[in-house]
């Protein structure tokens, strides 16, 4: 069965050391590749400390820091992998074209959260309330407690 060329473009970009698109969508391309090092660099420090104990110190330190190199060369490849760049790239651009709202919005917008969270929550309280003395008074018995 042949190859296709997904795979193959994958596996010939996983060995190449160039950058692709280098200047556009750098920021996000910079911020991804962080991000899965540091999903590496937390999954080895887990690995090393389940190694088994028979294994000596040098071993479980060599194997963590041999992951975490793997990891930062596929990292470091995959953000520069031409699909997943140019999605990356598309991604920055439509954040730049995002309008983000001001301080005092968000302010004012935080703060009507909130009371409304108290007001339905006192509301569902009340409500709660209500039920449960009607379930228990005498003449209805629902609940006896």
């Amino acid at each position: 069965m042949a190859k296709s060329k997904t795979g193959q473009a994958f596996s010939a970009t996983l060995v190449s050391g160039g950058l692709y698109k280098r200047n556009q969508g750098r920021l996000v391309r910079q911020l991804t590749a962080i991000g899965l090092i540091a999903v590496a660099i937390f999954g080895a420090y887990s690995l090393y400390n389940v190694l088994p104990l028979g294994m000596s110190a040098g071993m479980q330190k060599g194997i963590a820091v041999g992951i975490v190199a793997i990891s930062t060369w596929l990292a470091y490849r995959v953000v520069n992998f031409p699909r997943f760049a140019d999605f990356l790239i598309s991604v920055e651009a439509e954040i730049s074209k995002v309008t983000w709202a001001t301080w005092d919005q968000l302010w004012r917008s935080t703060a009507v959260v909130i009371v409304i969270m108290f007001f339905l929550s006192f509301l569902l309280l009340a409500f709660d309330m209500f039920w449960q003395f009607l379930f228990k008074w005498k003449w209805i018995g629902f609940l006896q407690i």
